[in-house]
């Protein structure tokens, strides 16, 4: 952040220039996040990615109504955890801008720390009963009322439209390299009428939409969960979605584009952990039938990725960020990896889902 926009930030804040830090902080990949500081408050500040979130009034609507219903559920003793606040300036502006960039100011939630990689059954579960207890608060909200920020933002059956598009343009050469990975996804399309066909048993909820465990915070004194973050992703959906992504990203210790797939694998102590922490706060307001549906979310997220990360190998790297030729397609081959591995556990992760 330059000196200029810092000095901005600060006047907005009423807060004096001269005695004000910024420091980055955070391992996001969309948004750009500091803290700032001066002598006795500290404030979140991110300038957002208006290329992702292309309605970043939208955005901060969302989320803003989202910290109300939680506000009003703390103040009933019915939500533990803390709440993501935004912080307007002296002119009440929730959404600023500077030289044609887009700032918000958040609340610093002190005595916490984020973790990238799921270590223990004992984050996972905090982690997990931190989203579902976020998922329950919310059971009674009106996901309508949302904002789509993202169109399509976990919809498999335009993820295989995308990669058809993909195969239909791409080179031989790249088409021929995966040509064994494409035919599998392709082969895996019944997972969308899976989906059709229990949808209408579902209740539509708030979903998160980004459930990776550095989307929270642990307290610091306790290492128990003390907060959700990051909710601009948050839209009505399906809880088998939150769930799925969980699996995705806690379960196995394998980093997305790690080629060691022999090693991509389900940890199963993680997902007991996980399953565990997640139903706990969720059982009361939830079907059998949704509980169930949370194993189609473990098998389509990580489908639904291989499916993007072959499309973009295909169209030649132009969404996601890669450091050599073959990264996408990698990254494709691990999430399958993984995709396979979830299929070959899928009885005992019925079970432990449903016991």
């Amino acid at each position: 952040m330059n000196t200029l926009i810092q000095n901005k930030l600060s006047e907005l804040l009423a807060l004096n220039p001269k005695q004000t830090q910024v420091s980055a902080i955070g391992s996001g990949h969309i948004n750009t996040t500091w803290l700032l500081s001066n002598a006795s408050q500290q404030f979140i500040v991110q300038k957002l990615n208006t290329h992702v979130f292309k309605h970043p009034v939208q955005l901060i609507n969302n989320a803003k109504l989202i910290e109300q219903h939680l506000c009003a559920k703390q103040q009933s003793n019915s939500y533990p955890l803390e709440i993501v606040k935004h912080i307007s300036t002296r002119s009440n502006e929730y959404l600023i801008s500077i030289e044609n960039e887009q700032y918000r100011v958040l609340n610093f939630i002190s005595q916490s720390f984020s973790e990238d990689v799921v270590k223990t059954k004992e984050q996972a579960h905090q982690a997990a009963l931190a989203f579902g207890t976020f998922a329950s608060a919310l059971h009674d909200f009106d996901a309508a009322s949302l904002y789509t920020v993202i169109e399509d933002f976990h919809n498999l059956a335009m993820r295989f439209k995308q990669l058809n598009s993909a195969i239909n343009t791409s080179s031989d050469k790249r088409l021929t390299r995966c040509e064994s990975e494409i035919a599998y996804c392709l082969s895996q399309q019944h997972l969308i009428k899976e989906l059709n066909d229990i949808a209408a048993d579902l209740p539509i909820r708030v979903c998160h939409n980004d459930t990776k465990i550095n989307n929270m915070l642990y307290c610091s004194n306790t290492h128990k969960a003390k907060a959700v973050i990051d909710l601009d992703t948050c839209m009505a959906g399906f809880l088998l979605y939150d769930f799925g992504d969980m699996v995705r990203t806690f379960c196995c210790a394998e980093a997305e584009d790690s080629t060691n797939l022999d090693k991509v694998v389900i940890r199963k102590e993680i997902f007991e952990a996980l399953v565990k922490g997640y139903l706990a706060p969720l059982q009361p307001v939830m079907s059998k039938a949704e509980q169930s549906s949370l194993l189609l979310g473990a098998k389509i997220m990580p489908l639904m990725l291989s499916v993007r990360f072959l499309a973009d190998y295909l169209n030649n790297d132009v969404y996601f960020k890669t450091t050599h030729a073959e990264h996408n397609l990698e990254r494709a081959q691990n999430q399958l990896a993984l995709y396979k591995n979830i299929l070959s556990n899928e009885s005992w992760m019925h079970k432990t889902l449903m016991q």
